[in-house]
């Protein structure tokens, strides 16, 4: 396990971990008082559940589509949002054939039932390991003239998606980091793929992005303030190559492997877009791909940090630098803040260490 539990009323929601060795992924409900499990949503469908024709054989036995970052509620709507991992083997495409439901998916379940109300699948058949473990942003916002409640993804396939949290409706997306996998995608979400870029069995191919992503577990942040929705991007390719998958119980199941693309240094940036249409705002560059999520609050910055160790805050209007700290270590996940004692603090993790600023 990786992700923080989600506490929904007087329940504890939980995912697993373990894509990469032919597990079978589940989120589960457990009684906060007790510890008693109350349901279990197996993300990859078994015999006799709807899904499980996209998997090839018994293939889903070993299917992955864990749940390894932590979903969202709507107290509201009484649903659980949780996005699901890659399908397994990551790179053998030929033992899996279909569209491996309910991998690289996000999934709408029954806060109290665990039932599944609807799923959306963000990249069918995934064969370059973008799992769908990002954190889901839930917003209130007027879309093409009418209120909707909306949920917001910006996926590591490098598309930001918007999407209808009550019925799973497709709304719209946009390509937000270089991808060269993809022509589009058709009216309901679905991609329409570049031919020839699944990873061959001799040789191998270079995909944007890469094993890593547009982005990846780290949050994202929406912010009323500006009405921006803050991302840090990561501009880096991969090439792929594939092998035939054979399953053995707890020893790695990739059926492949992946390299950097040679002579290209990969970046990144923190990006500022439109919540609505995925279009850029602004960006601020970076020297390589960032691996910190954002926080934005209400004082009208934005905190982030970078792998070369660099605290930042900047402007959450125009994405200028306000503040740089440097750490001496690099930055890996999310600034938090809290308020004691009246007044308003900033930590965030570096290296070994964790630093805390005042306001």
């Amino acid at each position: 396990m990786t992700a923080a539990p989600l506490v929904v009323k007087n329940s504890v929601v939980v995912g697993v971990a373990g894509g990469e060795y032919g597990v079978r992924g589940f989120i589960d409900s457990y009684d906060a008082a007790t510890g008693k499990r109350q349901w279990r949503f197996y993300t990859v469908p078994g015999p006799d559940e709807p899904g499980n024709e996209t998997w090839k054989g018994d293939s889903w036995k070993t299917g992955g589509a864990t749940t390894w970052v932590t979903g969202s509620f709507d107290p509201t709507l009484n649903l659980i949002y949780w996005g699901t991992g890659n399908p397994g083997p990551d790179y053998d495409g030929d033992y899996r054939l279909g569209d491996n439901l309910y991998s690289d998916s996000v999934v709408a379940l029954d806060a109290d039932t665990g039932k599944l109300k609807w799923h959306f699948q963000f990249t069918p058949h995934d064969v370059h390991d973008w799992d769908s473990n990002q954190v889901p942003v839930l917003a209130d916002l007027e879309f093409r003239g009418r209120m909707r409640k909306l949920l917001l993804w910006a996926n590591r396939n490098a598309f930001y998606y918007v999407l209808d949290r009550v019925t799973g409706e497709f709304l719209h997306a946009r390509e937000f980091a270089k991808q060269t996998w993809a022509k589009g995608l058709d009216d309901k979400g679905r991609p329409i793929l570049v031919p020839g870029l699944a990873p061959p069995k001799n040789g191998e191919v270079a995909v944007y992005p890469g094993v890593h992503g547009g982005t990846n577990w780290f949050s994202p942040s929406l912010s009323p303030l500006t009405n921006l929705f803050y991302v840090s991007t990561r501009e880096e390719g991969s090439t792929f190559r594939a092998e035939n998958g054979k399953f053995v119980a707890g020893e790695w199941f990739s059926a492949g492997g992946i390299r950097g693309i040679n002579g290209i240094e990969p970046k990144g940036s923190i990006q500022a877009l439109d919540p609505l249409t995925g279009e850029r705002r602004w960006a601020f560059e970076l020297q390589a791909p960032p691996w910190s999520g954002i926080l934005s609050t209400a004082g009208g910055v934005v905190f982030a940090g970078t792998v070369e160790g660099y605290f930042l805050a900047l402007d959450a209007g125009n994405g200028r630098v306000l503040y740089r700290f440097p750490c001496g270590g690099p930055v890996f996940g999310n600034p938090v803040t809290f308020l004691a004692g009246g007044k308003q603090y900033v930590l965030v993790a570096a290296g070994n260490g964790l630093f805390a600023f005042g306001l």
